[in-house]
């Protein structure tokens, strides 16, 4: 089984909020999948979901709306912390923490789970494939419930990005995968359409860099200015850090 507990933290960059994701069978303990913001409402709604305890808490990725909350619910809960990057690195004190490796096979509580390093968003995004008769895919910020994911440039990079696109496309046929389950916002429950989408999309900013950049524009702003020219100014800055992405991979392939 398989269970979503909304954060409550929405905006521009979190859409509805973080998608915390719960699996396993609630009458054991359960894994819990990016505790999200600190906040105790949501962690008390999280253990309500879990009444046979929490066994694991693994993480996505280090960004700070799915990882506020894990020390304090490490703490509360005692569970066993995995993550791609190191404590040190996402600047928490943990007393139970494991890496995760690309191919690790994982439990849930009945749930066979694989681990998938899909870098791009950031380099340390990973992705969870639970197996069973309907496999799904959890996706963290790879891939959104609504709109494309940003490249947090400089840690982000473009042709990682691209490069898991396909890797989990390849998945989504070799595994008959039913649903995406993202970071944020709801089900995605056509993957290869929205795969297909996600590429032809990068592909097109692309394109309309290279013409921005023909037509005169030096700087990531002046490219933003005009291929982002209607974007929302709340999300200017994510706009600048994908075009700082795209460029830095134009300048890779030229």
């Amino acid at each position: 089984m398989i269970d979503r507990v909304l954060a409550p933290n929405p905006g521009p960059m979190t859409l509805d909020g973080t998608n915390t994701w719960l699996l396993g069978d609630p009458a054991g303990p359960r894994v819990v999948v990016d505790p999200g913001p600190d906040d105790d409402a949501h962690l008390d709604a999280i253990a309500s979901a879990a009444p046979g305890g929490i066994a694991e808490i693994w993480l996505t990725h280090h960004h700070h709306d799915h990882l506020d909350a894990v020390p304090e619910f490490a703490d509360l809960t005692g569970a066993l912390v995995r993550s791609w990057w190191d404590p040190d690195r996402l600047g928490v004190v943990l007393d139970r923490w494991e890496r995760l490796a690309d191919g690790q096979r994982l439990a849930a509580s009945g749930l066979a789970v694989t681990v998938l390093h899909i870098p791009g968003h950031t380099s340390d995004s990973v992705g969870f494939l639970v197996a069973g008769e309907e496999p799904v895919l959890l996706t963290g910020d790879m891939v959104l419930g609504r709109g494309t994911t940003v490249i947090m440039h400089p840690d982000g990079d473009l042709g990682a990005y691209l490069a898991s696109l396909a890797r989990m496309r390849a998945a989504v046929d070799d595994h008959a995968i039913r649903s995406l389950l993202p970071g944020h916002g709801p089900v995605v429950d056509e993957p290869a359409g929205v795969l297909d989408h996600y590429r032809r999309h990068r592909e097109q900013r692309l394109d309309q860099v290279r013409t921005a950049l023909a037509g005169g524009a030096e700087t990531a702003e002046q490219v933003v200015d005009t291929v982002y020219a209607d974007t929302d100014p709340a999300v200017r800055e994510a706009a600048l850090s994908s075009v700082r992405a795209q460029l830095a991979y134009l300048r890779e392939i030229s």
